[in-house]
């Protein structure tokens, strides 16, 4: 009986591993969807297994979600800042500049308009502006918040996405000129490609990822290190004398607490800085075609590098997104970590690796065959594109962060080609007094949310968040008003304190029924103070002295004329109170 019932038990196991291998095999036909949500117990034994090398459906996961996490935050800025600098009543309102454009292109709004300025706003109805911005932000921000959270999207959601953004960067005039604008578009562009044309799946088995893809996400990032990298060996003398990190900190465009302690390193620490920064820009990025394992460490050594930077100082989303092609160093084998053993994604594609290496692939498609051939226009595409590109990086006379195409598809990039070495800011300063040169006139300052102002206020951290308006005013600071004729601007929206303006400062001292009668800017050169002395004591944060006046104390009836002759609306003259 005993010998009966092992040859019983013998059976009945064959018979479940023959169950079990059977089930296997039609298993084979199912979608990577429906793999994800069975959740069966003949794919657990696998989720043991490491994943092979060599494949990048969850590099394509994690690469969808991080840009997602960049359009995110872009069209969130955009949200909360579009109205007050190119909405209706902004700053540089889109409206007009779209007219000029389409004055300047002959008065039709056809190929040589779109050309100049690629955006949708031309098909829009410009009867409400604001609207239109606020929807597009909010649409983008819908997309890109769907994609983050599941980690799957397909063309047509990231073409909207790509379509949407630049439509707003090619209206945005100054307050988007940033060379992360540009980044963005072409790292955008670059998503597109990742995606299934219609599905919505974080495997989608009949579009496996592109190498050639892949490979344009790992070129992007070795033109965008050593544009950065050669800006700087042809630029500031400081770099090559390793001094530049002396001064970066406490003069870069928006310092946060960080980069207070960071500037007062040792010497030694800063020279260390400097030349870590060129091996990373100049000969790190090289590794990428040394195989997978230097390849990996270049991807590695990019990101650490840029949360080194986002840690001490507040560089909009750039360092963000520059992380973001670093990903593509890195191969499902590496980046399986970063998901649970039972998740469906990672299950899906061992079942895949599984039939690849017992030689159970599917069959190509005809969709298949297409999305080959579009995979590799795309590389010849950007091989092409990427030819005035590397002629700029080879050029004594590089310049940086420039497209050279209408749509951004292919970019240069730099960053700090020179460093300022001292902090200069200007301060709008606004008094109720009817005589601005009287003795007794009380002058209070405005303050905005993140630029240096009061110098008690502890520096910001707002990475990867991006105040347009603070920036540039870190631009305007080492220039003139006559060059930077928008700080005018802003001076008038003040004198009748306008909601738009204002809502884009921090503070405003004039909160009252009375505005300012005028309003004038402050040049002041701003330093850190040093930790333990008696001005830290105090709580002060900044040390400043004044230079003198940026632009002279104005008012409205005296700017009258200065707005007529910019076609810019005159603020109303409110009705003064006593």
């Amino acid at each position: 009986m005993a010998a009966s019932g092992e040859t019983t038990d013998s059976s009945v196991r064959r018979r479940r591993v023959n169950k079990s291998e059977t089930d296997t095999d039609t298993g084979s036909d199912l979608s990577p969807g429906e793999a994800d949500h069975g959740a069966d117990s003949r794919l657990e034994p696998d989720t043991e297994k490491p994943l092979l090398s060599g494949s990048y459906w969850l590099t394509r996961i994690v690469l969808l979600r991080c840009v997602a996490f960049i359009y995110l935050v872009a069209f969130c800025v955009a949200y909360n800042q579009n109205k007050q600098l190119i909405g209706e009543h902004g700053l540089m309102p889109c409206k007009s500049y779209l007219n000029n454009v389409k004055r300047y292109v002959g008065g039709k709004i056809g190929a040589a308009a779109l050309a100049y300025t690629p955006t949708i706003i031309w098909f829009l109805d410009w009867s409400d502006m604001d609207t239109n911005l606020d929807v597009m932000a909010l649409v983008g921000m819908a997309l890109s918040l769907f994609v983050l959270v599941t980690g799957m999207a397909n063309m047509v959601m990231m073409i909207t996405l790509w379509v949407l953004y630049h439509s707003l960067v090619s209206v945005g005039q100054l307050w988007y000129s940033f060379g992360w604008e540009s980044q963005l578009l072409e790292t955008g562009f670059l998503a597109i490609f990742l995606c299934p044309l219609w599905t919505l799946s974080q495997v989608p088995r009949r579009c496996p990822p592109s190498i050639i893809c892949i490979w344009t996400f790992r070129w992007l990032i070795v033109r965008i290190m050593l544009g950065a990298g050669l800006i700087k060996i042809r630029g500031d003398k400081c770099w090559r004398e390793l001094t530049c990190m002396d001064y970066h900190y406490e003069t870069q465009p928006v310092p946060n607490p960080m980069s207070y302690y960071m500037h007062r390193s040792p010497w030694w620490f800063h020279r260390f800085e400097t030349l870590s920064n060129h091996f990373i820009e100049l000969i790190a990025p090289f590794f990428t075609f040394m195989g997978r394992r230097m390849c990996m460490i270049n991807g590695a050594l990019q990101i650490l590098f840029q949360v080194v930077l986002i840690l001490s100082g507040n560089l909009s989303f750039l360092n963000w997104l520059t992380i973001v092609p670093s990903v593509a160093c890195f191969d499902d084998a590496s980046l399986a970590f970063l998901f649970c053993s039972g998740g469906g994604a990672k299950r899906a594609v061992l079942k895949i690796q599984s039939e690849d290496a017992s030689g159970r692939t599917i069959k190509p498609t005809k969709g298949m065959m297409i999305r080959r051939v579009v995979n590799i226009s795309l590389g010849v595409l950007i091989g092409f594109l990427s030819v005035p590109v590397v002629t700029n990086l080879l050029s004594s006379r590089q310049v940086m962060n420039t497209s050279f195409d209408p749509l951004r598809i292919v970019n240069t990039y730099g960053a700090f080609g020179s460093i300022t070495k001292e902090r200069t800011e200007v301060i709008f300063q606004g008094t109720l007094s009817p005589d601005p040169k009287a003795p007794e006139a009380v002058w209070e300052e405005y303050q905005f949310y993140c630029k240096p102002g009061d110098v008690y206020r502890r520096p910001c951290f707002i990475s990867p968040y991006h105040y347009r308006l603070d920036w540039l005013m870190w631009f305007a600071a080492f220039q003139t008003y006559e060059q930077s004729e928008w700080v005018i601007h802003i001076a008038g929206r003040l004198l009748s304190n306008d909601s738009s303006v204002l809502s884009l400062l921090q503070h405003n001292p004039f909160q009252g029924p009375d505005p300012p009668r005028w309003v004038r800017g402050e040049h002041f050169i701003y330093r850190f103070s040093q930790p333990g002395s008696s001005s830290a004591a105090e709580g002060k944060w900044w040390i400043r002295k004044r230079i003198g006046a940026y632009f002279p104390a104005v008012d409205l009836q005296g700017l009258r004329g200065y707005f007529q002759s910019r076609n810019w609306p005159h603020p109303h003259i409110p009705t003064q109170k006593h």
